[in-house]
């Protein structure tokens, strides 16, 4: 099991909240921390990949299950 700092849980949410509220989150951690985000939404691997590779965080895990995605991300 992967270690986070904080989780932010996006069940339900549609494009654009799941990334706002990972961006969000982003700014309440601290750098080398890492955030857990549960998606539904079906773009929001789209969505948080671009943002991470735009920023420079680091997708360190990504999974996904019947209809959650679920990003462990590592902030720069």
């Amino acid at each position: 099991m992967i270690e986070f700092d904080l989780e932010v849980d996006a069940i339900g949410l549609h494009c654009p909240l799941p990334l706002l509220r990972l961006k969000k989150a982003m700014q309440e951690i601290e750098s080398e921390q890492v955030v857990k985000i549960i998606a539904t939404d079906p773009a929001a691997h789209l969505d948080i990949g671009v943002y991470s590779d735009q920023v420079g965080h680091q997708i360190i895990d990504y999974k996904k299950a019947d209809d959650q995605q679920v990003f462990y991300i590592k902030k720069k």
